[in-house]
């Protein structure tokens, strides 16, 4: 059974077509880059899934059932939204940040229990940030706020976690560093789901990547089969080569007006 799936889905914005026919199976485990071009209805899928947004047409289920029919707590509990990098207004602590993914367990007027701190704690320590526990959310790094949100939704007890454009404004060593924290996380058993505007990221983190274009899945398999010269072509209107490094890994490389690309002058 797929943890997620999307059959026939449809959905307009003032009568503009924003996806079409949309359908998709998403398993446990791993992780699923959505690569494609501002517009192309990325953003618009994961509200989909996560019950923001109810489509004109079609059915979303979660573990087979429709998830319009799953009560929000219970929900909640399953399925995370990790936002892009944000500052919170108020100083709270790395610790109070994740205990509120504690929030679904609790009537709103109860007290964090003993076990809460401990689930917090475990959290923080499976993405080796235990050790800014007691700092100020806002006087952390944009890449420790991101991993810190995760240790959240973890604290929530989601085991799938939908992801827009994570690495949004993090400097190279926090992308890195955020990108390792959710392939450990996959390797765990748990599901991301991500939008990217990074192909190389989706080279290096995903099992599984979906290219979409005005609103259509136009490929959909692994990093190999749909990041190519051709594919990235159509998607951005961008030559580029996808080369082969000697440890294994696969990169794209811009080609120029000049027509090099520092490892290759070969055209797409």
């Amino acid at each position: 059974m797929k943890v997620i799936a999307l059959e026939q889905v449809h959905f307009s914005y003032q009568r503009k077509d924003i996806l079409k026919d949309i359908n998709l199976g998403f398993e446990r485990g791993g992780v699923v880059s959505l690569l494609g071009p501002n517009g192309s209805g990325k953003t618009t899928l994961l509200k989909i899934m996560l019950g923001l947004l109810q489509p004109k047409s079609g059915l979303v289920s979660f573990d087979g059932r429709p998830i319009k029919s799953i009560p929000r707590p219970v929900f909640a509990r399953q399925i995370a939204y990790v936002p892009q990098v944000h500052r919170e207004a108020f100083a709270y602590t790395v610790e109070e940040v994740v205990l509120m993914g504690r929030a679904p367990y609790h009537s709103f007027f109860s007290a964090y229990s003993s076990k809460d701190h401990d689930i917090a704690a475990d959290s923080l320590a499976r993405l080796d940030i235990l050790h800014l526990k007691d700092r100020p959310y806002t006087e952390i790094s944009g890449g420790e706020r991101q991993l810190v949100l995760i240790a959240r939704s973890l604290a929530q007890g989601a085991s799938v976690f939908i992801m827009d454009e994570p690495v949004n404004g993090l400097d190279y060593g926090n992308q890195m560093r955020l990108l390792d924290g959710i392939r450990r996380l996959a390797a765990e058993g748990l599901t991301f789901i991500m939008t990217t505007h990074f192909p190389d990221h989706a080279l290096m983190t995903a099992d599984r990547v979906i290219l979409f274009k005005d609103g259509t899945v136009i490929n959909d398999g692994s990093p190999a089969q749909t990041i190519t010269q051709e594919s990235i072509f159509e998607l951005y209107r961008i030559n580029v080569n996808v080369v082969s490094m000697s440890c294994g890994s696969r990169v794209c490389m811009p080609i120029w007006a000049t027509g090099t690309t520092g490892a290759s002058t070969l055209a797409p």
